[in-house]
């Protein structure tokens, strides 16, 4: 819901206010026929018709202060004032990173070279560049989910550029340059970021009805199957000199056309039949993971590709149905031939030996976030220099288990079962350090852990601020222990596969 709000009323979800528990936990679909004639603003005002007649919601606009950060002005602004020509807007472009994203030494052992982001922007308002700043590639962890607000006072438009690079946990070797944003824009632009309480115009929820009014028979019929196929796609080995990380490159949807780069054909796999990690695919061949394909691709008229309004909290590909299409891509093209059966796969139960957990207001909204809150006033586990710090609101063990792959996806692969016996809502931050950068740090200690190992079996750490595992964390900070354990489940076994796709 709180998705749906933020969407309709094109607020950032942080000034979004009230409303009950349950409004950043329950999910809901949304499948809707507009007018060809309609525009982005005209489908805002459509969703927020829909919200009050369907879900009761009833909203009102006040003014709220709000943990913030504010963007100011050093000693002197080194900015380059705009001679008003051109589209306004900002760009990124990445520099100096290895294969097209930072790189480790030989072997995959050695310090991590950082990418630098140069951020170009023209004739860009200060107003506009502090509202885009938590959407600026790799700068996200700088600003602990605070926004960002414009108290220059520098009139007019500018044009600038700024270069930095991504955060790293503490105790990570690097090489290269090291240019943190908040001394970028210091030094480079003559800016600063202080932390401020600022009034903001906040939507405030008054009500809103948890089920919806139910559909109608006649709208349904409104509504055909989705389509199983593209309704054409081109697919071809990407070239190795482009070729992006494991995952591949970045999705793009415009104008209807969805662009996929350097993507592995496991990944397409592993995407298409919705499986919840590498554990769940049985019998792919090793080249599924190394070799990598372009897809250029245009769905059937009336399917929309993308998310009604794309931002930093919204996932930009229309993912549901996508799916199809990519299952019967992958077939035709790899003359794909597979099957479900049950295997033993890891599974893990989540208990609570000595729980270090404080009781929640149940008023209060259940929600995990990245970083603490803003309001927090600090909470002994929350270690920033560990990489990854996270904080939950009012959850449930049940709603915790359901949570840890999606907040720990390199550690837990697929589902957790809720054995704690501890009933109610809880609040409680802990961190703890992503897989790769924990078996870093333990290599360079001379540690056990391979680099080759399965990121699940990853369950001993030094003990050191520097580097702790999801199972330590859990265990060190919450007094939860949390344990794998094989289950039968259905996983795809790949029985044959051409590595060779046909032609367009």
């Amino acid at each position: 819901m709180l998705d749906l709000i933020r969407i309709a009323y094109n607020v950032d979800p942080e000034k979004v206010s009230g409303g009950p528990s349950w409004l950043e936990m329950d999910r809901f679909d949304v499948l809707a026929i507009t007018p060809a004639a309609s525009n982005a603003e005209s489908r805002r005002q459509m969703l927020q018709r829909l919200l009050a007649d369907r879900f009761k919601l009833v909203t009102h606009q006040d003014n709220k202060p709000m943990a913030a950060l504010a963007l100011t002005v050093g000693k002197r602004a080194q900015l380059k004032q705009s001679d008003g020509t051109g589209d306004p807007g900002c760009n990124f472009a990445v520099q100096n990173a290895p294969g097209g994203g930072g790189g480790r030494g030989e072997g995959g052992g050695g310090p991590i070279t950082l990418p630098v982001i140069a951020y170009t922007c023209k004739n860009t308002t200060m107003s506009a560049f502090a509202d885009g700043m938590l959407s600026i590639p790799g700068a996200g962890g700088y600003f602990n989910n605070k926004l960002v607000v414009d108290q220059t006072k520098l009139e007019g438009a500018w044009d600038f550029t700024i270069r930095f690079t991504p955060k790293l946990p503490a105790g990570i070797a690097t090489t290269g340059e090291n240019i943190p944003f908040p001394d970028a824009l210091e030094q480079q632009l003559g800016l600063k970021l202080e932390p401020s309480n600022v009034p903001m115009p906040m939507i405030v929820v008054d009500s809103v009805n948890r089920t919806p009014t139910p559909n109608s028979p006649e709208a349904m019929k409104s509504f055909p199957p989705l389509p199983t196929e593209f309704e054409v796609a081109s697919l071809k080995p990407s070239d190795p000199a482009t070729a992006g990380g494991r995952g591949g490159g970045r999705p793009d949807i415009k104008n209807g056309r969805l662009y996929v780069p350097g993507i592995p054909l496991k990944v397409l796999v592993i995407i298409g039949w919705d499986l919840n990690g590498d554990e769940m695919l049985v019998g792919a061949p090793k080249w599924m993971d190394e070799d990598r394909y372009d897809i250029v691709a245009k769905a059937p008229a009336g399917v929309a590709l993308g998310d009604l309004t794309p931002s930093r909290n919204g996932v930009p590909v229309n993912i549901d149905a996508i799916r199809p299409m990519i299952r019967s891509l992958v077939t035709e093209r790899f003359k794909l031939v597979s099957h479900m059966e049950d295997r033993p796969v890891n599974t893990y139960v989540l208990t609570a030996p000595k729980p270090k957990l404080k009781q929640a207001d149940p008023a209060s909204r259940t929600r995990w976030q990245e970083g603490v809150q803003p309001d927090s006033k600090g909470n002994k586990n929350a270690n920033s220099s560990l990489g990854r710090l996270v904080t939950c609101q009012n959850v449930s063990m049940a709603q915790f288990a359901d949570m840890l792959p999606g907040i720990a996806p390199g550690y837990v692969h697929t589902e957790v079962m809720d054995a704690t016996g501890l009933e109610g809502g809880w609040d409680f931050t802990f961190s703890f350090s992503p897989v790769g950068a924990l078996r870093q740090v333990q290599a360079q200690a001379g540690g056990a852990a391979s680099s080759s190992a399965p990121p699940g079996t990853v369950t001993e750490s030094p003990d050191t601020p520097t580097a702790i595992s999801l199972f330590d964390a859990v265990s060190k900070q919450l007094g939860l222990k949390l344990e794998a354990k094989k289950k039968p489940k259905p996983v795809l076994v790949i029985d044959s596969v051409e590595r060779q796709p046909t032609e367009n």
